[in-house]
């Protein structure tokens, strides 16, 4: 029903603007995306950088999928209250930690563990090649 819908003021929604607490503004509705931010296509930094304002025409520049937009609807928590929605945006810069501790170790690991063996293996390579008599 319409009247069950909750109503949120802008500045209750621009606070939700980290990667563990994400929530967007888009054609009025409001959508809480932090479930989503791990598997959207364009990563977790496109949505944050449309947090704090009206992302509606973010949204609609990259000519999402008619199944992007249906998505949606899992995320959607309420509808904004277009009153409250400043005419020009404040630049707030999205609140992320430099370091993602759900990304960045499983790669790191991943690359070091193919790395230095086969640095060991040149550098034993590169000794036995230049000490070896002549």
């Amino acid at each position: 029903m319409a009247s069950d819908r909750k109503i949120y003021k802008f500045d209750e929604v621009v606070h939700h603007n980290k990667t563990k607490d994400c929530w967007l503004i888009i054609n009025g509705k409001v959508y809480d995306v932090t479930p989503f931010m791990d598997d959207h296509p364009g990563g977790d930094e496109v949505l944050l950088s449309a947090t704090g304002k009206d992302a509606t025409n973010d949204f609609e520049d990259v000519g999402h999928s008619d199944s992007a937009r249906d998505m949606m609807g899992k995320y959607y928590i309420g509808e904004i209250d277009k009153a409250t929605v400043p005419l020009k945006r404040t630049y707030a810069p999205p609140q992320q930690a430099q370091y993602n501790p759900d990304k960045t170790p499983e790669f790191v690991i991943k690359i070091l563990q193919f790395l230095v063996p086969l640095l060991i293996l040149g550098l034993a390579f590169a000794v036995r090649h230049y000490t070896k008599e002549k």
